[in-house]
């Protein structure tokens, strides 16, 4: 595989780190821990979960679903909310340090843990190798993919408009860090890169295998739609 990727560091590296920390922090986190992302895999899986967080920043609330589904089937088989306080702003890049403590809470709810996991976001399409997706797939210890709506970083062409069309998304240096993936014919690509335990070309045949009727891949099509409806739950019977 063109420009593949492979941390440095050995795999019992320790990888635990604070969430409670400056951005400056934060930065210094994502560039150690980005060298201990792995691309490659990740084999034959079983099971797939979506996540995906909403918001209400006027009380300082964060919300989040996990839905794990049957792969390839995509029934869903369980499904974990959450709700509580974000200590960290919204930061461009730092997306993981806001939403990565309530995504380890639900995660850690599951009675079976799915084979990947898929984000509503970036893997090492980031400027500094570790979106959302690879941060959590390295502290959670699953196989992880990227599938956000917007380009956050690198350069491609357009893919052609034919469903499963695709185009590499590439670094300054032209190295992939990712796909540009046209999950239905005529509609806006989606951008896909790897997170952690997971090849280019397999995150973007996994994308593929969980398209459905729609843009978005239904694990985190799905996840957005629970969190919208948790939310709105929550924030009722507080009110």
């Amino acid at each position: 595989m063109p420009g593949m990727v492979i941390g440095s560091h050995p795999p019992g590296d320790d990888i635990a780190h604070k969430w409670q920390c400056t951005p400056a922090e934060a930065i210094e986190i994502q560039r150690h821990l980005a060298a201990m992302v792995i691309i490659g895999g990740p084999g034959k899986i079983d099971s797939i979960a979506g996540i995906d967080l909403a918001f209400e920043k006027s009380r300082n609330l964060g919300f989040c679903a996990i839905l794990v589904l049957e792969f390839p089937s995509l029934c869903v088989i369980e499904e974990r909310c959450v709700a509580g306080e974000t200590a960290f702003p919204y930061v461009p890049g730092l997306l993981s340090f806001r939403e990565g403590p309530l995504i380890m809470k639900a995660y850690n709810m599951l009675d079976k843990k799915p084979g990947c996991i898929m984000c509503d976001g970036q893997g090492i399409a980031h400027p500094r190798r570790l979106g959302i997706a690879s941060h959590m797939g390295l502290v959670l210890g699953v196989p992880s993919i990227g599938c956000a709506k917007s380009r956050l970083f690198g350069r491609h062409e357009e893919p052609g408009p034919e469903r499963g069309a695709k185009s590499f998304l590439s670094d300054d240096k032209g190295v992939p860090v990712g796909l540009v993936l046209r999950t239905r014919k005529g509609v806006k690509p989606v951008f896909v890169s790897p997170g952690h335990r997971v090849g280019i070309e397999e995150a973007g045949d996994i994308v593929m295998a969980c398209a459905g009727r729609y843009r978005v891949p239904e694990p985190t099509r799905l996840a957005d739609i629970r969190v919208e409806n948790y939310k709105r739950e929550y924030l009722r019977t507080c009110s």
